[in-house]
């Protein structure tokens, strides 16, 4: 049993519509007369558990071993998971504001060859964060001025105040707010002329890529919107926040 979860597999919240007083049936489910719900407390548990090592970033691989659970089963419901927090992400998104970094990056590709801008069959990720706030990220097929700042048009707020490197794709910026750009060799980590956030992010989400061994190219929004709902929630109760998205936005699987 884990803390958050235990009202649940006890039976005195409903999973679905969070509604105490289930009645337990002969066949050992549970009913709910509020949402009239009828599930297995004995899955949810089990789920539960599959949804905690999710949370503690365990491979599908190592949870499906410890816990005795078919190894596709666990990979499709990894899958699931990151389903849900790609919805919740694009429906509970509110727009950037004050001081924003902005910066594109680039996940994957095995073969040797140029890095950064122009590297060989790497997937572009494009990323905006609030200073001290959420950043927010999204696969691009390229990294184009206009396909950039659509981004930042339609996530941030207009009179923002936008620090990036300079890449010519910013250099129109100044149209929607003050632009202040960042030539590292000069400015690199001095003052607040810097995109140290948006790079520590970046940093964030390879660290725990390198665990993949390779992902598959149209996963990787999936895995990035992962990345950024931790990084989001980094300093919130993770396992009861995963909770509440499964809840929310997974399929009815119990």
């Amino acid at each position: 049993m884990v803390v958050g979860s235990a009202m649940y597999e006890h039976g005195r919240k409903c999973w679905f519509c969070c509604s105490y007083g289930l009645s337990r049936l002969r066949d050992k489910r549970v009913w709910c007369s509020a949402c009239r719900s009828k599930y297995s407390l004995r899955k949810l548990k089990r789920d539960l558990k599959v949804l905690y090592y999710f949370y503690l970033e365990v491979s599908a691989r190592k949870c499906a071993r410890e816990l005795g659970l078919n190894y596709k089963t666990i990979a499709k419901r990894y899958m699931q998971y990151r389903e849900a927090i790609l919805r919740y992400s694009e429906n509970d998104f509110k727009k950037l504001h004050g001081k924003i970094e902005a910066d594109e990056s680039y996940f994957g590709g095995k073969r040797k060859g140029n890095r950064g801008r122009g590297a060989f069959n790497k997937q572009a990720v494009f990323g905006i964060l609030e200073r001290n706030g959420r950043v927010y990220t999204a696969v691009v097929e390229n990294v184009s001025a206009k396909t950039l700042f659509n981004h930042i048009k339609k996530k941030t707020r207009k009179g923002s105040v936008f620090y990036t490197d300079c890449f010519k794709s910013y250099k129109d910026l100044k149209q929607y707010g003050k632009h202040n750009r960042v030539k590292h060799s000069k400015t690199f980590g001095k003052g607040h002329n810097h995109i140290n956030g948006i790079e520590g992010f970046w940093s964030f989400a390879k660290e725990r890529f390198h665990k993949y061994h390779g992902i598959n190219k149209q996963n990787y929004p999936l895995y990035i919107k992962e990345m950024e709902f931790r990084f989001n929630n980094r300093k919130e109760n993770l396992y009861a926040r995963l909770i509440g998205v499964i809840r929310q936005f997974a399929p009815k699987n119990t």
